[in-house]
């Protein structure tokens, strides 16, 4: 994995169990690790088929049971890791802009999403986790919101990411 150390926040969260045994956990599988980024040099171009997009500018941190991809996507220039936002590219094309930052990622999760659930059900009823809400309450108390909030605001936020992608993709 990446020798960049992931954000304290993501590093709690990936201690984190996800079970994944009903229709209502949340399929994601947090890595101790970014992913390196000279693996990203490998799958981007495999998953949009072009080379349009810089490998640089994505920091792998989880995954779904399918091998979708959590991303902090590198958009926010002169910001810190935690101030950037937090997309998924799914292994079957699907994709999505799914939180503004990593304080609001934090409250996705607490509230019961997960990064894959953010794009295929953005409406999803709210499903608290108390151990991810301490996390978010700890890291990010000021940016408490349901998923659906923080899906709708990081849509409204960056919603060139889906420019991108289309571009990418041809």
């Amino acid at each position: 994995m990446s020798e960049e150390p992931l954000p304290t926040a993501l590093a709690e969260v990936s201690r984190v169990e996800f079970p994944y045994d009903s229709d209502d956990d949340v399929d994601f599988e947090p890595y101790q690790q970014f992913m390196p980024v000279e693996e990203n040099a490998f799958w981007i171009p495999l998953w949009t088929g072009t080379d349009l997009l810089d490998p640089n500018d994505f920091r792998v941190f989880g995954q779904d049971g399918s091998g979708g991809y959590a991303i902090l996507w590198l958009a926010a220039e002169d910001e810190p890791l935690t101030a950037q936002p937090v997309v998924f590219m799914g292994s079957e094309g699907d994709h999505g802009v799914i939180a503004s930052d990593l304080g609001d990622f934090l409250w996705l999760l607490a509230d019961g999403s997960g990064p894959y659930e953010a794009v295929a059900e953005p409406d999803r009823p709210s499903r608290p986790n108390a151990e991810l809400t301490a996390i978010a309450e700890r890291h990010a108390p000021q940016a408490r919101k349901s998923a659906a909030e923080v899906i709708a605001l990081a849509r409204e936020r960056f919603p060139h990411f889906e420019r991108l992608i289309a571009e990418s993709l041809g």
